[in-house]
């Protein structure tokens, strides 16, 4: 007999996908005759395949031991670097620093470490979540470019991944970025417009004044924080959230970014000089989440800004 107490991130799910995802070694055949004779029960009740799971709910299986085998994993998540600089951690999210070079997520050519695998291996560490004990597995509710760096935004469960992806896609979660480009701007602040068309196949995307077939609307305002010789220090926040939008809206007002081998001056370089540098949580409604509306958060041992400070963009 094994019992299993649903929790939070395991709610919401049919029971007999959550039998077939939880064991390796119990046909469904078997499974869904054992659910008719009552061998498998919700709260000492009678349950069917289709019924949904709640947290708190105890579910029953009187089989023998030998079908009740909970699946192995494979943790490659441990082999990842155990690096990892955090702005803010509570029960529901993480804020990471994600430094100039990491991936975000596991490519082809780099499967083992990128900061998803650190915030598993992190998080399963410190014995708030594995793989065999939860459906949920901890993500980032946004991701940077490799060449780019900055905060990236983990979740601890379904229901804050659930409550973040809304907010970043209704512009509740404000981003802003530090970059350097190349000239002066003509003024201090500005909110510029455009239309951007992205071409999936060259992983590149091209800004046009107007609106062409399949283009998006764009909106990028900038503030001149800084200028010397032919470097301008700029603080962006994105009113829109489209791919390579800054560097390309940058590059096509006349003001590519330093290090920008895609869109910019500098052929073969590919570490712009950009960082998502500070968030604020402006929500518009209680959730959850909500005591982290009006909260402000910014990354520290910025480079680029070191980098900027030492004249080394000339």
């Amino acid at each position: 007999m094994k019992k299993i107490v649903i929790d939070k991130n395991d709610a919401g799910q049919r029971v007999d996908k959550f039998i077939t995802k939880t064991f390796d070694r119990l046909p469904k055949s078997l499974m869904f005759k054992e659910i008719r004779k009552k061998n498998i029960k919700v709260n000492r009740k009678r349950c069917t395949p289709e019924q949904k799971l709640n947290d708190g709910d105890v579910l029953e299986l009187y089989l023998n031991d030998d079908v009740l085998h909970i699946k192995e994993k494979h943790y490659d998540f441990l082999k990842a670097s155990d690096e990892l600089d955090i702005i803010y951690e509570d029960e529901n999210i993480i804020l990471i620093n994600k430094r100039v070079g990491v991936l975000c997520h596991p490519d082809g050519k780099d499967y083992i470490d990128n900061i998803v695998a650190r915030l598993k291996r992190y998080l399963y560490e410190k014995g708030e979540w594995a793989p065999d004990k939860s459906s949920f597995t901890p993500s980032l509710a946004n991701r940077i470019d490799r060449n780019t760096g900055g905060i990236v935004i983990g979740t601890k469960n379904a229901t804050a991944l659930r409550i973040i992806n809304d907010k970043i896609k209704n512009r509740e979660i404000k981003k802003f970025y530090l970059t350097v480009v190349h000239g002066k701007m003509d003024n201090q602040s500005e909110t510029c417009t455009a239309y951007l068309t992205k071409n999936e196949k060259k992983n590149m995307v091209t800004v046009t004044d107007n609106k062409t077939e399949n283009s998006k609307r764009i909106i990028t305002k900038y503030t001149v924080l800084d200028y010397y010789n032919d470097a301008s220090l700029l603080e962006v926040e994105l009113m829109t959230g489209r791919t390579h939008q800054i560097r390309a809206h940058l590059a096509h007002i006349g003001h590519p970014l330093y290090g920008d081998g895609k869109y910019g001056k500098e052929q073969g370089r590919y570490r712009q000089a950009l960082y998502s540098y500070k968030l604020k949580f402006d929500f518009s409604d209680d959730n959850e989440l909500s005591y982290l509306s009006g909260k402000e958060f910014k990354a520290n041992n910025i480079k680029l800004l070191d980098d900027y400070k030492e004249r080394k963009f000339i």
